[in-house]
């Protein structure tokens, strides 16, 4: 399933002809990626799932050479640090001697998000590495520096060793949306409304997950349409929590008893993928905003926008009516860069983030968190213009 998808993302950056696409399918066993002679044949990052002896199932991105040239060649090499607020680790590939400002930038860039990242010196068998080469990298980067050749075995399974000490814990850990939360034989009521975003015949990603992880814990689940929460309440049972769409907080909160726990799927998946006391601290910014003031919504995922997009339309509208001030909206989708400078917006609002790793959602922030810009998420939004935050934050603390 891919919402609940741990698999870890690595990145392979080097310089043109480094050999990155030889390492990537020397590491996988398969011709994965094209191999050529000639300078620049991968020119822009492609993903590629896959299975790494000694590490399991992961995302690799092979990257363009981070030293191309000419306009084009710029336009490669941006494309190529693009990726790295999205990567968990990264092989950084060296060759031929060659070390300089372009590694340098790559290491500050990884850097700058946190990415561990593992170097290699490739190519071994044709040129090894001199002891200049060796103390300019070391004048930066205090890890390991794994020879590899491709005609040695057992080189590779010193990088591959190498790359499995440097992976983050939690990648490797089974985790779950409602951990802490409820244990089995627990019962679980969820309010699923069917709107025009849900595809045609079946259930969106956060429900369907949401479903799986509760039997994956032996919990009991009770699905129902807001429509018919009157006809469960006359079963006259009680569940350890109420999990609803936030869209309908408000009907969902009126209608069921004060004492039950309620939270949303949105707030479920905001704790799930690690930026929860960030969209505590700043969802109350709310009442803050001022006529004039530019909010960024963000979006994982791409998708068709209907009248009822929750995102486009719906907490637009909410939080104009709620503030009474008149406010901007710009909207990004997928992982691609914000509009404007992030110092522009008083306020970012982040979709629940099904269909993104932890990872990726918490660098799509950093920038908003690093410069004190507020953030928050579409369901503790909607919980605050509802009078219900701290009900809907309960079951976490």
């Amino acid at each position: 399933m891919k919402g609940k998808d741990q698999k870890p993302h690595i990145g392979i950056f080097g310089r043109r002809n480094n050999g990155k696409s030889s390492l990537i399918n020397a590491l996988t066993g398969q011709d994965v990626a094209i191999v050529s002679e000639h300078a620049g044949t991968t020119t822009d990052p492609v993903k590629k799932s896959i299975e790494i002896f000694g590490i399991g199932p992961a995302i690799i991105t092979d990257t363009a050479g981070i030293d191309d040239i000419g306009e084009l060649g710029k336009l490669r090499v941006e494309k190529s640090l693009s990726v790295i607020p999205n990567m968990d680790m990264a092989i950084l590939l060296a060759a031929r001697n060659l070390w300089g400002d372009p590694e340098e930038k790559l290491m500050q860039a990884l850097n700058d998000y946190d990415v561990p990242f593992l170097i290699v010196y490739g190519q071994s068998d044709i040129e090894k590495i001199s002891t200049e080469t060796i103390q300019k990298i070391k004048d930066h980067y205090q890890g390991e520096i794994v020879e590899y050749s491709f005609f040695d075995k057992e080189s590779l399974n010193k990088v591959i060793s190498a790359l499995v000490a440097i992976r983050p814990e939690n990648k490797f850990q089974k985790s779950n949306l409602f951990g802490g939360i409820i244990k089995p034989k627990d019962i679980v009521l969820l309010i699923n409304p069917i709107d025009t975003e849900a595809p045609d015949g079946r259930m969106i990603l956060p429900q369907v997950m949401a479903w799986r992880d509760i039997m994956d814990q032996d919990a009991l689940m009770i699905s129902v349409k807001e429509t018919e929460i009157e006809d469960f309440l006359k079963l006259g049972i009680e569940p350890a929590l109420t999990v609803t769409d936030s869209q309908v907080f408000e009907l969902v909160a009126k209608t069921i008893p004060k004492h039950w726990k309620l939270t949303s799927f949105s707030i479920v998946f905001a704790r799930y993928r690690g930026s929860f006391d960030d969209y505590i601290a700043g969802t109350p910014y709310i009442d803050k905003l001022q006529d004039g003031d530019r909010v960024l919504l963000l979006e994982s995922c791409t998708h068709q926008v209907s009248c009822d997009d929750i995102g486009r339309h719906k907490l637009p509208r909410w939080l104009t009516n709620f503030t009474g001030k008149k406010l901007e909206f710009d909207f990004a989708a997928g992982l691609s860069t914000y509009p404007k400078p992030i110092e522009d917006y008083a306020l970012v609002i982040q979709c629940g983030g099904c269909v993104v790793t932890a990872k990726q959602l918490n660098s799509r922030l950093k920038p908003a968190v690093k410069k004190h810009v507020p953030v928050s998420n579409y369901g503790l939004a909607i919980a605050w213009m509802n009078g219900i935050f701290d009900r809907v934050v309960e079951p976490f603390v």
